[in-house]
Protein backbone atom coordinates (compact mmCIF):
# COMPACT_ATOMS: atom_id res chain seq x y z
CA UNK A 1 0.00 0.00 0.00
CA UNK A 2 1.44 3.16 -0.99
CA UNK A 3 2.04 6.18 1.46
CA UNK A 4 0.00 9.59 1.11
CA UNK A 5 -0.66 13.02 2.56
CA UNK A 6 -3.43 13.19 4.57
CA UNK A 7 -4.63 17.04 5.56
CA UNK A 8 -7.05 19.12 7.42
CA UNK A 9 -7.42 22.21 9.46
CA UNK A 10 -9.71 23.76 11.58
CA UNK A 11 -10.59 26.82 13.33
CA UNK A 12 -10.73 27.29 16.95
CA UNK A 13 -12.59 29.46 19.46
CA UNK A 14 -9.45 31.77 19.46
CA UNK A 15 -9.59 31.91 16.22
CA UNK A 16 -6.58 30.49 15.59
CA UNK A 17 -6.56 27.78 12.27
CA UNK A 18 -4.96 24.61 13.36
CA UNK A 19 -3.39 22.75 10.44
CA UNK A 20 -2.64 18.99 10.32
CA UNK A 21 -0.91 17.08 7.90
CA UNK A 22 0.38 13.52 8.13
CA UNK A 23 1.80 10.76 6.32
CA UNK A 24 0.20 7.27 6.32
CA UNK A 25 -1.07 4.33 4.38
CA UNK A 26 -3.59 3.69 2.55
CA UNK A 27 -6.16 1.53 3.43
CA UNK A 28 -5.33 1.77 7.13
CA UNK A 29 -7.24 3.69 10.18
CA UNK A 30 -4.45 6.57 11.50
CA UNK A 31 -4.31 9.34 13.46
CA UNK A 32 -4.10 12.52 11.84
CA UNK A 33 -1.76 15.41 14.27
CA UNK A 34 -0.81 18.82 13.84
CA UNK A 35 1.65 20.09 10.97
CA UNK A 36 5.14 20.56 12.17
CA UNK A 37 5.35 23.59 9.35
CA UNK A 38 2.72 25.53 11.97
CA UNK A 39 3.43 23.89 15.20
CA UNK A 40 6.62 22.85 16.87
CA UNK A 41 5.71 19.23 17.30
CA UNK A 42 3.31 17.05 15.94
CA UNK A 43 0.76 16.34 18.47
CA UNK A 44 -2.90 15.33 18.60
CA UNK A 45 -5.54 17.81 18.18
CA UNK A 46 -6.84 17.46 21.92
CA UNK A 47 -2.92 17.82 23.12
CA UNK A 48 -2.66 21.18 20.81
CA UNK A 49 -6.42 22.86 21.44
CA UNK A 50 -7.33 21.55 25.27
CA UNK A 51 -9.69 23.87 26.34
CA UNK A 52 -10.62 25.41 23.04
CA UNK A 53 -13.55 24.61 20.78
CA UNK A 54 -13.71 23.53 17.19
CA UNK A 55 -15.80 25.91 15.68
CA UNK A 56 -15.45 25.60 12.06
CA UNK A 57 -13.51 23.08 8.98
CA UNK A 58 -11.92 24.61 6.73
CA UNK A 59 -10.55 21.89 4.70
CA UNK A 60 -12.42 18.68 5.61
CA UNK A 61 -9.87 15.53 6.01
CA UNK A 62 -9.02 14.64 2.58
CA UNK A 63 -5.87 12.27 0.57
CA UNK A 64 -5.58 11.88 -3.15
CA UNK A 65 -7.80 9.02 -3.26
CA UNK A 66 -10.20 10.22 -0.73
CA UNK A 67 -11.18 9.63 2.64
CA UNK A 68 -13.58 6.79 3.72
CA UNK A 69 -14.62 8.21 6.90
CA UNK A 70 -13.29 10.75 9.94
CA UNK A 71 -13.90 11.22 13.09
CA UNK A 72 -13.27 12.72 16.67
CA UNK A 73 -12.37 9.90 19.18
CA UNK A 74 -12.46 10.61 23.06
CA UNK A 75 -11.69 7.19 24.83
CA UNK A 76 -11.59 4.98 22.40
CA UNK A 77 -15.56 6.04 21.48
CA UNK A 78 -16.54 8.40 18.08
CA UNK A 79 -17.30 11.69 19.63
CA UNK A 80 -18.19 14.02 16.53
CA UNK A 81 -18.01 12.58 12.64
CA UNK A 82 -16.49 14.65 10.31
CA UNK A 83 -16.91 15.31 6.65
CA UNK A 84 -14.38 14.11 4.41
CA UNK A 85 -12.99 14.97 0.85
CA UNK A 86 -10.80 14.35 -1.95
CA UNK A 87 -7.52 16.15 -2.18
CA UNK A 88 -8.36 19.53 -4.62
CA UNK A 89 -12.15 18.66 -4.46
CA UNK A 90 -13.81 21.29 -2.27
CA UNK A 91 -16.85 23.44 -2.31
CA UNK A 92 -16.88 25.26 0.73
CA UNK A 93 -15.92 25.39 4.56
CA UNK A 94 -18.22 23.41 6.63
CA UNK A 95 -19.43 23.77 10.57
CA UNK A 96 -18.82 21.62 13.14
CA UNK A 97 -22.03 18.73 13.32
CA UNK A 98 -21.62 20.09 17.19
CA UNK A 99 -19.59 22.22 19.92
CA UNK A 100 -17.17 20.32 21.91
CA UNK A 101 -14.54 21.60 24.37
CA UNK A 102 -11.14 19.44 23.45
CA UNK A 103 -9.69 17.25 26.00
CA UNK A 104 -6.34 15.89 26.13
CA UNK A 105 -6.35 12.35 25.08
CA UNK A 106 -8.63 13.41 21.90
CA UNK A 107 -7.88 12.41 18.26
CA UNK A 108 -8.47 12.67 14.67
CA UNK A 109 -8.86 9.26 13.50
CA UNK A 110 -9.18 8.90 9.45
CA UNK A 111 -9.19 6.11 7.00
CA UNK A 112 -7.43 6.48 3.84
CA UNK A 113 -8.99 4.90 0.51
CA UNK A 114 -6.68 3.43 -1.87
CA UNK A 115 -7.13 3.78 -6.00
CA UNK A 116 -9.21 0.19 -6.02
CA UNK A 117 -10.96 0.67 -3.02
CA UNK A 118 -14.77 0.73 -3.18
CA UNK A 119 -15.21 0.94 0.89
CA UNK A 120 -19.44 2.58 0.90
CA UNK A 121 -19.31 4.52 4.50
CA UNK A 122 -22.23 6.34 6.24
CA UNK A 123 -21.95 8.34 8.98
CA UNK A 124 -24.46 10.09 10.99
CA UNK A 125 -26.14 11.38 14.40
CA UNK A 126 -28.96 10.45 16.24
CA UNK A 127 -31.52 13.02 18.18
CA UNK A 128 -29.54 11.45 21.31
CA UNK A 129 -26.58 13.08 20.32
CA UNK A 130 -24.98 9.61 19.82
CA UNK A 131 -22.46 9.84 16.16
CA UNK A 132 -21.87 6.74 14.27
CA UNK A 133 -20.11 5.59 11.11
CA UNK A 134 -21.63 2.15 9.04
CA UNK A 135 -19.13 0.72 6.12
CA UNK A 136 -18.58 -2.51 4.26
CA UNK A 137 -17.34 -3.13 0.83
CA UNK A 138 -19.38 -4.39 -1.97
CA UNK A 139 -18.27 -6.77 -4.57
CA UNK A 140 -19.67 -7.12 -7.77
CA UNK A 141 -23.70 -7.66 -7.93
CA UNK A 142 -24.91 -8.23 -4.45
CA UNK A 143 -26.30 -7.16 -1.14
CA UNK A 144 -23.85 -5.86 1.20
CA UNK A 145 -25.18 -4.50 4.75
CA UNK A 146 -23.00 -1.98 6.90
CA UNK A 147 -21.46 -2.23 9.64
CA UNK A 148 -20.34 -0.13 12.96
CA UNK A 149 -16.29 0.72 12.31
CA UNK A 150 -15.53 -0.15 16.00
CA UNK A 151 -18.60 -2.46 17.02
CA UNK A 152 -18.86 -4.15 13.92
CA UNK A 153 -23.01 -4.42 15.02
CA UNK A 154 -25.26 -3.68 12.52
CA UNK A 155 -27.64 -0.87 12.13
CA UNK A 156 -30.43 -1.91 14.34
CA UNK A 157 -28.33 -3.00 17.01
CA UNK A 158 -26.02 0.28 17.43
CA UNK A 159 -29.17 2.67 17.15
CA UNK A 160 -32.17 0.70 18.44
CA UNK A 161 -35.04 3.37 19.24
CA UNK A 162 -32.71 6.16 17.80
CA UNK A 163 -33.72 9.20 15.05
CA UNK A 164 -31.27 9.50 12.70
CA UNK A 165 -31.51 12.96 12.28
CA UNK A 166 -28.80 14.04 9.85
CA UNK A 167 -26.15 11.58 7.69
CA UNK A 168 -23.95 11.83 4.51
CA UNK A 169 -22.62 8.76 2.99
CA UNK A 170 -19.42 8.12 0.26
CA UNK A 171 -18.83 5.99 -2.35
CA UNK A 172 -16.84 5.53 -5.78
CA UNK A 173 -19.78 3.28 -7.02
CA UNK A 174 -21.92 6.09 -8.87
CA UNK A 175 -24.45 4.59 -11.07
CA UNK A 176 -23.78 1.09 -10.20
CA UNK A 177 -26.21 1.90 -6.59
CA UNK A 178 -29.04 0.59 -7.33
CA UNK A 179 -30.29 1.30 -3.56
CA UNK A 180 -31.63 4.56 -4.43
CA UNK A 181 -28.38 5.84 -5.10
CA UNK A 182 -26.97 5.30 -2.00
CA UNK A 183 -28.24 3.14 1.31
CA UNK A 184 -31.63 2.15 2.51
CA UNK A 185 -32.34 1.52 5.82
CA UNK A 186 -34.07 -1.35 6.33
CA UNK A 187 -36.68 -2.79 8.56
CA UNK A 188 -36.82 -6.23 10.38
CA UNK A 189 -39.34 -7.09 7.51
CA UNK A 190 -36.41 -6.06 4.97
CA UNK A 191 -38.64 -2.97 3.70
CA UNK A 192 -36.83 0.75 2.97
CA UNK A 193 -37.98 2.88 5.62
CA UNK A 194 -35.40 6.03 5.16
CA UNK A 195 -32.23 6.16 3.60
CA UNK A 196 -29.53 9.00 2.03
CA UNK A 197 -27.68 9.08 -1.48
CA UNK A 198 -23.83 8.59 -1.66
CA UNK A 199 -21.69 11.19 -2.72
CA UNK A 200 -18.63 10.70 -4.94
CA UNK A 201 -16.03 12.51 -3.53
CA UNK A 202 -13.45 12.48 -6.47
CA UNK A 203 -17.01 14.41 -8.22
CA UNK A 204 -18.46 16.69 -5.20
CA UNK A 205 -17.30 17.63 -1.33
CA UNK A 206 -19.81 15.32 0.57
CA UNK A 207 -22.42 17.80 2.95
CA UNK A 208 -24.63 16.13 5.50
CA UNK A 209 -28.86 15.86 5.10
CA UNK A 210 -31.36 15.40 7.16
CA UNK A 211 -33.43 14.35 4.25
CA UNK A 212 -33.97 10.00 4.81
CA UNK A 213 -33.46 10.01 8.29
CA UNK A 214 -36.10 7.46 10.36
CA UNK A 215 -36.39 5.66 14.07
CA UNK A 216 -34.30 3.07 14.02
CA UNK A 217 -35.73 -0.04 15.19
CA UNK A 218 -34.21 -3.73 16.26
CA UNK A 219 -33.18 -5.94 13.64
CA UNK A 220 -32.75 -3.20 10.86
CA UNK A 221 -30.32 -2.80 8.47
CA UNK A 222 -28.41 -0.49 6.41
CA UNK A 223 -27.94 -2.17 3.51
CA UNK A 224 -26.51 -0.62 -0.31
CA UNK A 225 -27.26 -3.27 -3.37
CA UNK A 226 -25.45 -2.99 -6.01
CA UNK A 227 -25.13 -4.16 -9.43
CA UNK A 228 -21.97 -5.28 -10.34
Amino acid sequence: MANVSVMASFQLSTGEIVDMRTTMAEGTATELVTSTDYSVSAVSIGTYGEGKVITSILQPPQAPNGIAWAYVNRRGAILCILPVAVAGVESQPCPMPFNFVLQAGDTIQVMANTSADREFALSCITNQGVHAIFSATPAGAADTSLTHILSGQDLGSSLTNQTIVAHFATSVDGSKLSSGGGVYYLNDRGLPMGGTVATKPQNLQVKANAVGGVRVGLNWQARVTTSS
